[in-house]
């Protein structure tokens, strides 16, 4: 039962992961094609869906422009700016990994988990032998066949989770850099408006 919760986590994470990564690569083309377009990052900002990872970031950016004042106001602007970028960037990037820890602790302990059904499974395999006073291999074959089962099992799921994890992990890599280079382009133009309305 627990090896068959541990699969079936690891199978909805894949399949959510590789729908948010999808979707993150998808905005990211929309955002190079139609956000740079624009005249203004006003402009730009209204090209992009609600819901747009790369919307939230230009919206970050642009609140840290207008609300560079008080205390903040003694932060260089460009290290405001940055800093506002930076924090709604890590934001993204921090969900894209969320249900990876769960993906490598099923990698790591599914197969000890098998193994330790297997062990119980032989325990009391020759439990019920020396019960029944009868060793003869046709009595000890099955039962120990049976709970070796249960080591097959475990790595059953362990390997699919790890390939998931590899897998799901490199394509982070693109989806961060993709916003990383959003984050650098978008920080370049709102510093240089900022400049030019000063």
């Amino acid at each position: 039962a627990l090896l068959l919760i541990m699969s079936m986590g690891s199978w909805y994470i894949l399949i959510v992961k590789l729908f948010e990564q999808r979707r993150l690569l998808s905005e990211a083309k929309a955002a190079a094609e139609t956000f740079w377009q624009a005249g203004t990052v006003k402009q730009g900002i209204d090209t992009l869906k609600e819901e747009s990872a790369f919307r939230f970031i230009a919206e970050s950016g642009v609140a840290a422009t207008q609300h560079h004042e008080g205390m903040m106001g003694e932060v260089p602007l460009s290290d405001w700016i940055t800093m506002g970028v930076q924090r709604a960037s890590d934001n993204v990037s921090s969900r894209l990994s969320d249900g990876l820890a769960f993906l490598a602790t099923v990698g790591s302990t599914s197969p000890f988990v098998g193994l330790f059904g297997t062990v119980w499974g032989i325990l009391n395999a020759l439990t019920a032998i020396g019960v029944a006073g009868q060793a003869s291999i046709d009595k000890v074959a099955g039962p120990v066949g049976e709970a070796l089962i249960m080591t097959a099992i475990g790595l059953a799921v362990a390997v699919p989770a790890v390939l998931s994890y590899n897998w799901l992990v490199r394509r982070n890599k693109q989806c961060v850099e993709k916003l990383r280079a959003f984050s650098a382009d978008l920080h370049s133009v709102l510093l240089s408006t900022a400049a030019k309305k000063k």
